[in-house]
């Protein structure tokens, strides 16, 4: 049986939500291992004008604890 763990982290991008959610994983990885899936839990978007500036992601990330 798996023991599972699940943190939250926040992250943004200038490009799209996709690039914000891989920037949260990167981020994790840097300290947590073994990183099993990742749940978006928040999208936001900041806007300048009438332009989109910046994504933003909540993101759940479990991983397995050994």
């Amino acid at each position: 049986m798996a023991i599972l763990k699940v943190i939250e982290v926040m992250a943004n991008s200038s490009e799209s939500f996709e690039d914000a959610i891989r920037n949260a994983v990167k981020q994790a990885g840097k300290s947590v291992k073994n990183i099993r899936s990742a749940y978006v839990r928040e999208q936001s978007v900041i806007i300048n004008g009438d332009n989109v500036t910046e994504f933003r992601v909540n993101v759940k990330i479990s991983f397995e604890v050994q």
